[in-house]
C-alpha cells in the first residue's frame, strides 16, 4: 500500500480542501453536507483527472514519450487536463473527441473544454458516437509510431490501474483530513463514469479499513454495467497496489437513475443542482458529471436516504469549464423560470 514506489509527477495542488456546505445543508434540512474540492487540483481549472495524470504522465515520461494521446467526449474534462499536463512537460498531445450528444451548437463543439484543449497546444480529431474509441486511438497511435513517434496512449478518463492510484491516494488524503478534524463521515458520494475515480476510492477506503460506504452516481452506463466496470478496475488496482482481494463485489455501489437521456445531456434536476451549488455556496458544477452526482445527492437528502445528523461528503470531480459549452441550456431554463 506504499504509493511512493510508483512513479509520479507532483503537479496537483494537494491536499484539496474539505469544506462544510452550511447553506446547502440548511436548504435541504437533512444531513450535514461536506465537499471534497477536487475541482481545485490546479492545471487548467482543475478536476479529478489531474490526480490520475500524476501517475500516468510519469509513465509517459519514463518511456521517453514525445506524444501523449487520449480520447473522450467532445467536452471531455480528461482531454483538457491531459493537454494541460502535456504542455507543462513539453510533450505533444493529440486527442480524439467523440460526438456522444449529437449537439451542433458551436459553443458545445468549440467552446469550453475544446477551446482549452487547443489553447494548451493539443491537436484534435473528431469521431462519430458509438465507436470503440480506445481502438480508434490505438489505430492513430500506430500510424504515428510508424512515422517514428514515441506515443504513450491513455484510455478514456485515465481509468486504468495506474490512473486509479490517484484516487487510492485521494481516499487516504480524505480520511486523514477527517481524522485531523474529528469528523466522522457516514457516506461519500461522487459522480462515476469511466470508473477510475470510484474504483480508486473503493480500493483506498478498503485498504485502510475506513468503514465508509461510497456511492457513485452514474453519468452514462446502466447500473449493472457501471458496477461491473468499477469492480473489475478495483480488482486490478488492488493487485497493482499489493492488496489483492481487499475489495468485494458488495463494496461497489452505483446509482444510475440520474443519467437521464444520456451522457452529456443534463436533466432538469442536473440544472437545479448546478444552480443550487452556485447560488447557495458559490461553487460551480458541470452538466456532465458533478451536476448529475449532485442531483443524486440532493434527491437522497430529500427522500431521507441520507438522514438528519449524518455527515455526507460529496467529492467534486470538477469540470466547470464545460459550462461554457452549455450556455443555451441555462439561458432556456432561466427564461422558463422568469415566465
Amino acid at each position: 500500500m506504499h504509493l511512493a514506489r510508483f512513479p509520479r509527477i507532483f503537479l496537483a495542488h494537494l491536499p484539496t480542501p474539505l469544506e462544510r456546505l452550511d447553506r446547502l445543508s440548511k436548504e435541504l434540512g437533512g444531513p450535514e453536507i461536506w465537499i471534497k474540492r477536487d475541482d481545485c487540483t490546479g492545471l487548467s481549472t482543475g478536476g479529478n483527472k489531474t490526480r490520475k495524470l500524476e501517475f500516468l504522465m510519469a509513465e509517459a515520461e519514463a518511456m521517453g514519450a514525445d506524444v501523449v494521446m487520449t480520447q473522450g467526449a467532445t467536452q471531455s474534462n480528461h482531454a483538457r487536463q491531459t493537454a494541460a499536463f502535456a504542455s507543462k512537460l513539453g510533450i505533444k498531445c493529440h486527442i480524439l473527441l467523440e460526438d456522444r450528444t449529437g449537439s451542433k451548437d458551436p459553443n458545445y463543439t468549440g467552446n469550453g473544454n475544446v477551446l482549452l484543449d487547443h489553447l494548451h497546444g493539443a491537436t484534435t480529431e473528431t469521431r462519430a458516437g458509438g465507436l470503440d474509441m480506445n481502438a480508434e486511438m490505438e489505430a492513430v497511435a500506430d500510424r504515428l509510431r510508424r512515422d517514428g513517434k514515441k506515443v504513450y496512449t491513455i484510455v478514456g478518463g485515465g481509468s486504468n490501474p495506474t490512473g486509479a492510484l490517484g484516487y487510492v491516494n485521494c481516499a487516504f488524503e480524505l480520511v486523514g483530513q477527517a481524522n485531523d478534524r474529528g469528523l466522522a463521515i457516514d457516506h461519500i458520494v461522487t459522480a462515476t463514469g469511466s470508473a477510475g475515480t470510484q474504483a480508486g476510492l473503493v480500493v483506498g477506503l478498503k485498504a485502510i479499513n475506513a468503514g465508509i460506504p461510497l456511492t457513485g452516481f452514474g453519468v452514462r452506463a446502466p447500473k449493472a454495467r457501471q458496477e461491473e466496470n468499477v469492480f473489475n478496475l478495483a480488482l486490478t488496482t488492488a493487485e497493482k497496489l499489493g492488496c489483492p482481494g481487499v475489495v468485494s463485489r458488495s463494496d461497489v455501489v452505483a446509482d444510475c437513475d440520474y443519467v437521464g437521456a444520456g451522457y452529456g445531456i443534463p436533466r432538469e434536476d442536473t440544472i437545479e443542482a448546478i444552480r443550487m451549488f452556485a447560488e447557495l455556496e458559490g461553487i460551480l458544477l458541470d452538466p456532465v458529471y458533478s451536476g448529475k452526482g449532485a442531483a443524486g445527492l440532493i434527491d437522497y437528502c430529500r427522500k431521507g436516504r441520507f438522514r438528519k445528523g449524518e455527515r455526507v461528503v460529496f467529492l467534486h470531480t470538477g469540470g466547470a469549464a464545460a459550462l461554457f459549452g452549455y450556455d443555451s441550456v441555462f439561458s432556456q431554463s432561466r427564461r422558463i423560470a422568469a415566465e
